[in-house]
């Protein structure tokens, strides 16, 4: 795994709306350091790294940089309670024709 992917992973999920500018703009610089496309290890790892909303649009961000990677990253529907962003990501698998609607 590439270290800019190692260190945006290890700084956990995304902050929610609450977290402070800086930490925002840490994060998506963190983000634009990642060259695409994203290894299929690097793609997992970033799936885990949603937080609970769409943190300024930053999110959509990470999903696109995930689906860069080898798709689908999530092959098999999330259950009900899952964060919203693997819904997001499957249900974009499901339309784009490259996993089975459930």
């Amino acid at each position: 795994m590439r270290l800019e992917v190692q260190a945006f992973v290890e700084d956990g999920p995304l902050p929610d709306w609450d977290a402070s500018e800086e930490e925002i703009d840490r994060r998506v610089a963190q983000l634009h350091a990642i060259s695409k496309p994203v290894t299929a290890e690097e793609a997992r790892a970033l799936v885990d790294c949603f937080g609970p909303d769409d943190c300024f649009g930053v999110a959509w961000t990470l999903m696109h940089l995930i689906e860069t990677g080898p798709n689908p990253v999530l092959t098999t529907q999330p259950v009900e309670n899952a964060n919203e962003w693997h819904h997001r990501l499957f249900d974009r698998a499901v339309f784009g024709g490259l996993v089975p609607a459930p």
